[in-house]
Protein backbone atom coordinates (compact mmCIF):
# COMPACT_ATOMS: atom_id res chain seq x y z
CA UNK A 1 0.00 0.00 0.00
CA UNK A 2 1.42 3.42 -0.61
CA UNK A 3 0.85 6.04 1.71
CA UNK A 4 0.88 9.16 1.27
CA UNK A 5 1.26 12.33 3.89
CA UNK A 6 2.56 15.48 4.36
CA UNK A 7 5.84 16.61 6.23
CA UNK A 8 6.51 19.47 8.40
CA UNK A 9 9.34 20.71 6.21
CA UNK A 10 8.61 24.82 5.24
CA UNK A 11 10.64 24.60 2.10
CA UNK A 12 9.23 26.76 -0.46
CA UNK A 13 6.38 26.90 0.98
CA UNK A 14 4.03 30.22 1.32
CA UNK A 15 2.15 29.63 4.40
CA UNK A 16 0.29 33.44 5.16
CA UNK A 17 -1.30 34.54 8.87
CA UNK A 18 -4.71 35.83 9.16
CA UNK A 19 -5.59 37.21 12.62
CA UNK A 20 -8.36 39.08 14.70
CA UNK A 21 -7.55 41.93 16.41
CA UNK A 22 -10.58 41.25 19.63
CA UNK A 23 -9.38 39.53 22.47
CA UNK A 24 -5.86 40.87 21.52
CA UNK A 25 -4.40 39.87 24.46
CA UNK A 26 -5.11 36.22 23.68
CA UNK A 27 -5.07 36.55 19.87
CA UNK A 28 -1.13 38.10 20.07
CA UNK A 29 0.35 34.36 22.05
CA UNK A 30 -1.16 32.65 19.35
CA UNK A 31 0.60 34.67 16.14
CA UNK A 32 3.45 34.06 18.62
CA UNK A 33 2.98 30.66 18.66
CA UNK A 34 2.11 30.12 15.20
CA UNK A 35 5.49 32.21 13.98
CA UNK A 36 7.57 30.35 16.74
CA UNK A 37 6.64 26.74 15.02
CA UNK A 38 6.69 28.27 11.39
CA UNK A 39 10.14 29.13 11.76
CA UNK A 40 10.99 26.14 13.87
CA UNK A 41 10.13 23.94 10.81
CA UNK A 42 12.29 26.53 8.36
CA UNK A 43 9.94 29.56 7.28
CA UNK A 44 11.71 32.80 7.50
CA UNK A 45 9.78 34.96 9.75
CA UNK A 46 10.62 38.08 7.54
CA UNK A 47 9.16 36.44 4.73
CA UNK A 48 5.83 35.43 6.54
CA UNK A 49 2.80 37.70 5.78
CA UNK A 50 0.31 38.55 8.67
CA UNK A 51 -2.87 39.84 8.02
CA UNK A 52 -5.22 41.43 10.04
CA UNK A 53 -8.90 41.63 10.31
CA UNK A 54 -11.59 43.20 13.47
CA UNK A 55 -13.01 40.53 14.69
CA UNK A 56 -13.18 36.11 14.12
CA UNK A 57 -16.43 37.01 12.36
CA UNK A 58 -14.03 39.16 9.72
CA UNK A 59 -11.99 35.99 8.87
CA UNK A 60 -13.42 33.84 6.50
CA UNK A 61 -14.20 36.71 3.86
CA UNK A 62 -10.99 38.44 4.25
CA UNK A 63 -9.18 34.54 4.35
CA UNK A 64 -11.23 33.77 0.87
CA UNK A 65 -9.84 36.60 -0.60
CA UNK A 66 -6.49 35.52 0.41
CA UNK A 67 -7.13 31.89 -0.91
CA UNK A 68 -8.12 33.23 -4.06
CA UNK A 69 -5.29 35.06 -4.95
CA UNK A 70 -3.40 31.92 -5.24
CA UNK A 71 -0.66 33.34 -3.42
CA UNK A 72 -0.79 31.02 -0.71
CA UNK A 73 -0.10 27.23 -0.03
CA UNK A 74 -2.16 27.88 3.26
CA UNK A 75 -3.45 29.79 5.50
CA UNK A 76 -3.62 29.71 9.64
CA UNK A 77 -6.31 31.46 10.79
CA UNK A 78 -5.89 32.55 14.35
CA UNK A 79 -8.48 34.42 16.81
CA UNK A 80 -10.29 33.98 20.11
CA UNK A 81 -14.11 34.01 21.10
CA UNK A 82 -14.89 33.80 24.59
CA UNK A 83 -18.30 32.73 25.92
CA UNK A 84 -20.42 35.31 27.17
CA UNK A 85 -23.60 36.33 28.78
CA UNK A 86 -25.69 36.38 25.16
CA UNK A 87 -25.90 34.10 22.61
CA UNK A 88 -23.41 36.43 20.50
CA UNK A 89 -20.83 33.67 20.88
CA UNK A 90 -22.63 31.07 19.21
CA UNK A 91 -23.45 32.93 15.90
CA UNK A 92 -20.19 34.40 15.80
CA UNK A 93 -18.22 30.88 16.25
CA UNK A 94 -20.55 28.97 14.57
CA UNK A 95 -19.89 31.27 11.30
CA UNK A 96 -16.71 31.65 11.36
CA UNK A 97 -15.77 27.85 11.71
CA UNK A 98 -18.20 27.15 8.85
CA UNK A 99 -16.99 29.67 6.53
CA UNK A 100 -13.31 29.15 7.17
CA UNK A 101 -14.10 25.16 6.16
CA UNK A 102 -16.05 26.73 3.56
CA UNK A 103 -12.71 28.59 1.97
CA UNK A 104 -11.07 25.57 2.26
CA UNK A 105 -13.78 23.13 0.55
CA UNK A 106 -14.18 26.46 -2.03
CA UNK A 107 -10.49 27.04 -2.98
CA UNK A 108 -8.34 23.79 -2.91
CA UNK A 109 -6.26 26.34 -0.35
CA UNK A 110 -5.76 24.66 3.52
CA UNK A 111 -6.87 27.08 5.86
CA UNK A 112 -5.89 25.47 8.96
CA UNK A 113 -8.09 26.41 11.88
CA UNK A 114 -5.94 28.06 15.18
CA UNK A 115 -9.30 30.27 16.58
CA UNK A 116 -9.88 29.24 20.33
CA UNK A 117 -13.73 28.90 21.50
CA UNK A 118 -13.69 28.78 24.78
CA UNK A 119 -16.01 29.73 28.15
CA UNK A 120 -13.89 31.73 29.68
CA UNK A 121 -10.57 34.07 29.13
CA UNK A 122 -8.87 31.36 31.77
CA UNK A 123 -9.36 28.77 29.49
CA UNK A 124 -7.92 30.90 26.32
CA UNK A 125 -4.86 31.77 27.82
CA UNK A 126 -4.55 28.23 28.93
CA UNK A 127 -4.37 27.44 25.03
CA UNK A 128 -2.41 30.28 23.65
CA UNK A 129 0.41 28.96 24.92
CA UNK A 130 -0.35 28.30 28.56
CA UNK A 131 -1.22 25.04 30.88
CA UNK A 132 -2.66 23.61 27.04
CA UNK A 133 -0.34 24.19 24.88
CA UNK A 134 -0.28 26.94 22.11
CA UNK A 135 -3.29 26.36 19.99
CA UNK A 136 -1.41 28.94 16.89
CA UNK A 137 1.90 26.39 16.89
CA UNK A 138 -1.01 23.53 16.35
CA UNK A 139 -2.50 25.25 13.29
CA UNK A 140 0.68 26.29 11.93
CA UNK A 141 1.57 22.46 11.99
CA UNK A 142 -0.81 21.90 10.48
CA UNK A 143 -0.91 24.00 7.50
CA UNK A 144 2.89 22.72 6.86
CA UNK A 145 1.91 19.47 6.65
CA UNK A 146 -1.82 20.28 4.56
CA UNK A 147 0.17 22.58 2.16
CA UNK A 148 2.87 19.90 1.73
CA UNK A 149 0.18 16.85 1.27
CA UNK A 150 -1.69 18.93 -1.09
CA UNK A 151 1.63 19.54 -3.02
CA UNK A 152 2.11 15.76 -3.01
CA UNK A 153 -1.46 15.00 -4.59
CA UNK A 154 -0.53 17.58 -7.25
CA UNK A 155 -2.95 19.90 -6.15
Amino acid sequence: MKILEGDLRVGDLRIALAASRFNESVVERLVAGATEALAAHGADPGALELVRVPGAFDLPPVVRHMALSRRFDAIVALGAVIRGDTPHFDFVAAECASGLARVAYETGVPVAFGVLTTDTEEQAFDRAGGAEGNRGADAARAAIELASLMRKLGA
